[in-house]
């Protein structure tokens, strides 16, 4: 089981880092032939989607859509393509996931979807994103919060229904799991590694 894990956190060594870290740790517990491959979203060179409707017009029956910008993506694709499973993890700014992660988001979706048709036996509206492959997947996914608490997560996390939707739309991912690790800057980020540990393991269970 391939699996790669997308770190959307500004800063290394830190909350997110260290959780995605403690997933991977568990879900090669489960395993030990799993092969996870992290990538750290600020290493690379990724330009905002210019809304040019390459992708979206595209062959639909291509299991992965051209994209007209030349940047890393293009490496990541065919990582993002192979992976079997997902770890992403992102921290709250503002209620949403790091502008990072989101840039990242926006150019995989229809690299990776295709335009529902008219006629579709899914409830799907025309045109919004639907996987172009049929091969399915699991994901978790992890959001921390400096200072909001668990108890106010519904409250302060849209990071993860956009994740977790887009996911879906895109790479055919059902996620298996979440975790939000509210408070960290009194609580800190051990309270919160174990969880992570058996998010991780629940992956690849």
């Amino acid at each position: 089981m391939k699996i790669l894990a997308v770190m959307g956190s500004y800063r290394k060594g830190k909350t997110i880092d260290t959780l995605i870290d403690k997933a991977i740790e568990g879900a090669k517990a489960n395993n030990d032939t799993v092969e996870v491959e992290k990538i750290s979203l600020i290493d690379q060179n990724i330009e905002f989607c210019r809304g040019c409707m390459t992708c979206f017009r595209d062959d639909p029956s291509k299991e992965m859509a051209k994209c007209a910008i030349t940047d890393d993506m293009n490496t990541l694709n065919p990582k993002i393509l192979e992976a079997d499973g997902y770890i992403f993890g992102t921290p709250v700014f503002m209620a949403h996931e790091t502008a990072i992660m989101k840039r990242f988001l926006e150019r995989l979706c229809y690299v990776f979807a295709k335009p529902a048709p008219k006629r579709t036996k899914l409830v799907i509206p025309k045109d919004c994103p639907m996987p172009r492959s049929n091969r399915k997947k699991k994901a978790i996914i992890i959001t921390s919060s400096g200072i909001i608490k668990p108890r106010w997560k519904k409250f302060c996390d849209d990071a993860t229904p956009l994740i977790k939707q887009t996911i879906k739309d895109s790479l055919n991912a059902k996620v298996v799991g979440t975790m939000y690790a509210g408070a960290i800057m009194k609580l800190g980020v051990d309270k919160y590694c174990n969880k992570a540990y058996e998010l991780g393991k629940q992956l690849t269970s």
